[in-house]
């Protein structure tokens, strides 16, 4: 184990498809760990399970090819959303080729191309992309090395690989290039997933902070995203959604913006109305035309009360499920006390900085679609669907998008970009929404409620520990089966139904993931509410249900450490059996110099929480210091400080980006974010009624990374959310003698807490 302390500097921000059958869902939530392959040794330890991502991509050239140059392009299904994926993945791949990393080039995510590999989501990528492209690059290594060998006379253990030449004890070598050259078909053999594979002490690019390649283009105002793409004669789209849910287009003129100077085409196919213009802002001019023009009935859906929301969303039908149920024929003890509290967090919108966007082309009879979706291979196939075209006439291309956490309108777009370049057959549209567009019909983080009551005995143990959360689908991705998730499916004149609700298993889950305490606890009953009514579109947000679950439960376990009149560190070390759990929580509290006896002034707090994401990722341990002003109630974040255990780390800077991330957005979570509503529709349609974090609200962030190169890779991208949060609601408790359970922590809330106290 190293422990890697990275720099205190205060940190300054830039900016599955599921399978049709019940098996392939399985598939996807049963992962061949990338260590198991680090942990197969040249000398012949046992062989590991096949990757997953090779079951639906089993040639070795959907992966790997080499050019008579030896440059070396590398295919992935994942999408590069701003973690870093593309940069670490490549660190992987040139790692078991031994090639530099200039050498080779990655593409992601594109139908045309590349491998299915599902959805990029879940902190899954480095587990599921890395260990086929681990497997797959050091099976590439072994077939060129045996080709060098036979071409040299040497047995092949006795060459050695360096920057893509081969060499012989003897001093002859030859390159890559001049292998393939010589037989073009060398690779293209069936992966086998039993290549010997490097040693973390042979490592040269693993454990390094290569710069992201991602990120030039961004800072230079490049061509970084789908936002920014031009294609000779394009056009450019917009959209008229209907004023709310449940709406329908009574009437509509649609020659008013036909008539609108560089209008090209105008739409309407049911309810959903669309058009094109040769130049953007003609788009907009015309849109806001069309919307006038359109007469909508009163029809709207029935939502609940924005303010009393956790009692409104317990009084829905649910399909209740035990998530889990350890120790119940365990009686307990007599002497104990019952302490229950209730906890609640607020619908949540994706908030991108740049609005949903997609490009689309008809060209003859195949559809090409350039989209920031998460899910090439899904996308593609509801896409064909809806069209009325082969899926093999359609082609989904992942370009980045300005801001992705989640399911945000990406997909959707993505749809409304295709039916209007059938429209225009022939010519590129560009299809982007207006922020309005955004807020008001991308997919919403459900809100949830959550409810906990533990049994407390006199000695300061936790003996019963009862857990239940409310919750709409936190999926609803397209690619699901059974219906169409796309919103404009549902508007057209012949119209889609979405899919069912989703089951997601434990320990992965949906509402109820990280629902199940990480402690070691003698009795635990978990109960997963899964909301039949859904008045409110909901699908995924980073952790899904993790951040509601991990703030409630780390909240409570501060305040049956107070009961307990025990330290909050102490309480939990009590209650952690894990080795891992215990050395980066005590890394944590090393790194913040906590210290039980301290006492803080008035007004000034600090929180710890410890969390391990869905139970069998990364750990993660945060402490957040805070100053908060009684007269107003504003809380002003001093310091967070984080230790992190990813296993094996493959790029320390991406790492830290991504956890620096992910503490930033849980914070501003955490004070600041939620989608207003009145009974009729959401209200939220700009930045003025969705505050989010600035650079002013950011504080210093410390983290240490704890560096396990023998063991899985874990994800970095969503595990510090949940614990960030905690942490934050431990600290205004500290700061204030008052406990704020529902979220966002506001300033009256924070206000009311100081009173209470």
């Amino acid at each position: 184990m190293n422990a890697t302390d990275t720099s205190s500097s205060r940190f300054s921000p830039s900016r599955r498809r599921f399978g049709k059958q019940a098996g392939a869902l399985v598939a996807l939530f049963s992962l061949a760990p990338f260590a198991s392959y680090a942990q197969t040794s040249a000398q012949g330890a046992q062989k590991a399970p096949m990757p997953v991502s090779f079951r639906e991509n089993p040639r070795l050239t959907g992966w790997i090819r080499i050019d008579d140059r030896g440059h070396v392009t590398v295919f992935t299904g994942k999408a590069e959303l701003g973690q870093g994926i593309l940069t670490a993945l490549t660190q992987i791949a040139a790692e078991q080729l031994d090639v530099d990393i200039a050498s080779v080039s990655i593409l992601s995510a594109d139908t045309s191309r590349g491998p299915n590999e599902g959805y990029t989501y879940g902190s899954q990528s480095v587990e599921q992309s890395g260990a086929a492209l681990q497997a797959a690059s050091a099976q590439a290594r072994a077939v060129l090395v045996g080709a060098a060998a036979r071409q040299l006379g040497v047995a092949a253990d006795a060459l050695s690989v360096r920057a893509g030449v081969i060499h012989a004890p003897d001093g002859r070598t030859v390159r890559y290039g001049d292998l393939v050259r010589g037989e073009r078909s060398l690779l293209d053999r069936a992966v086998t997933g039993d290549a010997p594979v490097k040693q973390p002490a042979d490592y040269r690019l693993i454990g390094r902070s290569i710069p992201r390649i991602d990120l030039p283009a961004k800072f230079t105002g490049g061509a970084a995203f789908v936002q920014d793409m031009r294609l000779p004669s394009m056009l450019f789209g917009r959209v008229v959604r209907p004023p709310r849910a449940g709406a329908a287009l009574i009437d509509v003129d649609l020659e008013k913006a036909r008539a609108m100077p560089g209008v090209v085409a105008v739409i309407r196919d049911g309810d959903f109305l669309a058009l094109a213009a040769e130049r953007e802002e003609q788009a907009i001019a015309a849109r806001a035309v069309l919307a006038n023009a359109a007469r909508w009935s009163d029809a709207h859906a029935d939502l609940p009360d924005v303010d009393a929301l956790p009692a409104a969303l317990r009084s829905w039908r649910s399909e209740d499920t035990v998530a889990a149920a350890t120790g119940q024929d365990a009686p307990v003890p007599s002497d104990v006390r019952w302490i229950e509290a209730d906890y609640s967090r607020p619908y949540l919108s994706q908030a991108s900085i740049g609005p949903s966007c997609a490009l689309a082309w008809l060209k003859g009879a195949r559809m090409t679609v350039w989209s920031h979706t998460q899910g090439a291979y899904p996308l593609r196939g509801d896409l064909a669907t809806v069209l009325g075209m082969p899926v093999d006439s359609v082609d989904v291309v992942h370009v980045p998008g300005s801001g992705c956490y989640g399911h945000n309108g990406a997909d959707d777009v993505a749809l409304d970009a295709a039916l209007l370049a059938r429209a225009v057959a022939g010519r590129p549209v560009k299809l982007q929404w207006m922020r309005d567009d955004e807020f008001a019909w991308a997919p919403i983080s459900p809100a949830m409620s959550m409810r906990i009551r533990a049994a407390l005995t006199p000695q300061g143990r936790i003996a019963d520990w009862q857990y239940d959360v409310w919750s709409n689908t936190h999926a609803a991705r397209p690619g699901q089966p059974g219906g169409i998730n796309l919103l404009a499916a549902w508007h057209l004149q012949k119209p889609f139904t979405p899919s069912p609700f989703l089951r997601i298993p434990q320990p992965f889950g949906n509402g109820d993931r990280n629902a199940v305490s990480v402690y070691a606890l003698p009795r635990q009953r978990v109960v997963n509410h899964l909301l039949l009514e859904s008045p409110i579109r909901t699908s995924s947000l980073r952790t899904l249900g993790a951040f509601g679950n991990v703030f409630a439960i780390e909240s409570f376990m501060d305040e049956l450490a107070i009961a307990a009149n025990a330290d909050p560190a102490a309480f939990r070390r009590a209650h952690l059996s894990d080795p891992r759990a215990l050395a980066v929580l005590d890394a944590a509290l090393a790194k913040a110099n906590w210290r039980a006896d301290e006492k803080l002034p008035p007004g000034r707090g600090r929180g710890l929480a410890y969390s391990r994401y869905k139970s069998i990722q990364a750990y993660a341990a945060v402490i957040v210091d805070v100053d908060v002003e009684r007269e107003s109630g504003a809380v002003k974040i001093t310091r967070v400080t984080m230790a992190a255990d990813l296993g094996r780390v493959i790029n320390p800077d991406g790492a830290k980006n991504q956890i620096e991330g992910g503490v930033l957005q849980a914070l501003s979570w955490s004070l600041k974010e939620r989608v207003s509503f009145d009974r009729r529709e959401i209200t939220t349609r700009g930045w003025d009624d969705y505050p989010v974090f600035t650079f002013e609200d950011v504080p210093p962030v410390d983290i240490v990374l704890i560096d396990r190169p023998d063991m899985p890779s874990l994800g970095a991208g969503e595990f510090s959310v949940g614990p960030a949060a905690a942490a934050l609601a431990n600290a205004v408790a500290a700061a204030t003698g008052g406990r704020v359970r529902d979220l966002p922590m506001t300033p009256q809330r924070v206000k009311a807490a100081f009173v209470a106290a």
